[in-house]
Parts: C-alpha cells; structure tokens; sequence
C-alpha cells in the first residue's frame, strides 16, 4: 500500500506540474510575432498543429535558425503553449521558434508521437522560405516525454518505420542539426528504476509493458539507433528524477560514444523532474545553441550544476 501511495503522488505531482506550467505562460514580448494553430499534417485535428514565433525584425538576407519545442505530458498530457517559455530566445533576435503538438495516448498509441513531429519537422523544412527561417539550422528541445521525441528525431533520420506517411511534405527531410533532451526517458528496455507513474506512462504509449512488447520498446528508443551520422545531443537531467531516472540520459551518452556521435550530459544534481532554478541551466543551454546553429566556437562545461543557485 505504501508503495501504491508514492506512485499515485508521483502522477498528481506531475500532472499538477504540467496544469500550472500551462497556467503560467508567458505574454508575447515586444518584438515577436505569433503565428498559433498551423496544421502541419494536412488534417484538422487540433493536435496536429504547430505555433510558431518570429522576431518582428532580423537582418535583411539572414535565415535565423530554428528551434522546434516539443512539450511533455508523459504522452498523454500536455500543451504545445508551454513553448512560449523559450520566447525570450526569439525576443533576441537571434532564433525562430516552433511549438508542436502531438496526438496523446488517449487518442492514439506509439509510433503516432514521432510520427506526427517528423511531419511536423517537414512541414518546417518545406515552409523555411516563406517565414524567414534556415531549413538546415534546426534544433529540437524537448522536455520529459518531449525529450524522448526529440533524441529519437535526432537519432532515426532516415528510418522508414518510424518516417510515417503524414502531411502534404513527403519528398522534404525529417533530420534535424541538434538536439536538447531535458530528463527524457531514452531505453524502455531498461526502465526498471523508473516510478510505478513513470512505467504506467510507458505501458500507455507502447500498447503494452516493455516485456510484452520487446520490439515495440526497442523500436521506440534512442539508444536503438544512434548512429555516426547522428547530430549532437546535450543531456540536462536530475540526479534524484523519480520518475525518469538519469541513468536515462547516461544509457544514450554511451550509446552515442559508441557510434562516434557527440553527446553532453550535464547532471543537475539532487535535481528532481524538471524545475531548475539555476542559471547556470540556461546559460549551457545557449552556449549548445549558439555553437551548433550559430557557429560560435566555445566550450560548453559538463560539470554538474545544483538543483537551486542557493540565491
């Protein structure tokens, strides 16, 4: 009983997380304009959209680079508007921004998740010229369940199984140039040290546990198929995440030194789901953009950071 308690405060913490998340969005700052509720999939479901965020002005002749937010939910929760947290990097001037959504799991189960953002990424790639964005600068940032989406578009390019057959833009590339994997879940295979809420959320998504469906679950990693042509990855993820363990994020840092691809894990430590106060956070998290979409030479330290600043 006491272990059934945990796991059902796991699920109302994290849904609570996600509710006030997508209370709290932020306004549209001077500067940047909207456009919400693109469908990218020629269909009218209204999850099968996208916003996307464009600084009012930018250099005449400049592509900006784009930066792809795919929100978390434990796939079956969630809102695309929790990507206005990333406004201030369009307030810059520097990026373009994209907020996706994504059928839940109430709807549809695995493979429709990546399914839907890899057209979502054609969508994009088809329509660069249009709204003033690089189709080859390309970078998805995702959270928990977003994560997991966003490090299995950075390492299944060119895999027809998990391709689908959505939207208007079949003949455009799904790759994307890196990838921002915030605390998402990387190996079902290996989920065993996951929360009962975390395991439920992946038994939802596959259509059955991992041991029901092996192959399902293989299919469904990233660590599955990192290969050398694989972009670069950066890890950011808790210590002490109860519901996906950081042993997540270490499982796909050896998967991609094996396969000669780069990856950074910077470890928050004591760290739980999400919720980083330290900006410390924020400022790797640029330094990884602005090298990989921006051509700005830098190191970008992997030393762990604490949860909190402490200020």
């Amino acid at each position: 009983m006491k272990i059934k308690r945990i796991a059902i405060s796991v699920a109302i913490i994290f849904t609570a997380c996600v509710a006030a998340a997508t209370r709290a969005l932020p306004v549209l700052p001077v500067g940047v304009h909207a456009e919400p509720d693109i469908p990218y999939a020629g269909s009218d479901n209204p999850r099968q959209r996208l916003d996307l965020y464009l600084p009012e002005t930018q250099a005449e002749n400049m592509s900006l680079p784009l930066i792809v937010h795919i929100h978390g939910g434990g796939w079956q929760a969630g809102d695309k508007r929790t990507g206005r947290s990333l406004l201030p990097l369009v307030a810059s001037g520097d990026f373009a921004l994209a907020s996706i959504g994504y059928r839940l799991t109430g709807e549809a189960i695995w493979p429709a998740q990546i399914h839907d953002c890899k057209a979502a990424i054609r969508w994009l790639r088809a329509n660069s010229a249009k709204y003033g964005y690089d189709p080859d600068r390309i970078c998805v940032a995702g959270w928990s369940a977003g994560g997991h989406l966003a490090c299995l578009l950075g390492t299944s390019g060119g895999l027809a199984d998990l391709e689908g057959l959505l939207g208007p833009h079949l003949d455009h590339d799904s790759r994307v140039a890196c990838v921002i994997n915030n605390f998402g879940p990387t190996d079902f295979s290996d989920i065993s040290q996951a929360s009962i809420a975390g395991r439920n959320m992946v038994t939802k998504l596959l259509g059955g546990t991992p041991q029901e469906v092996p192959d399902v679950a293989r299919a469904a990693s990233p660590v599955t198929h990192a290969t050398h042509d694989d972009p670069p990855i950066l890890c950011i993820h808790g210590t002490a995440d109860p519901l996906v363990p950081f042993r997540q994020s270490t499982k796909l840092d050896e998967a991609c030194a094996k396969a000669g691809v780069e990856c950074l894990v910077i470890a928050i430590q004591d760290g739980g789901h999400g919720g980083f106060r330290n900006p410390e956070v924020q400022l790797r998290t640029r330094q990884f953009l602005d090298k990989y979409l921006r051509d700005r030479e830098g190191m970008i330290s992997e030393e762990p950071i604490p949860a909190d600043s402490g200020r």
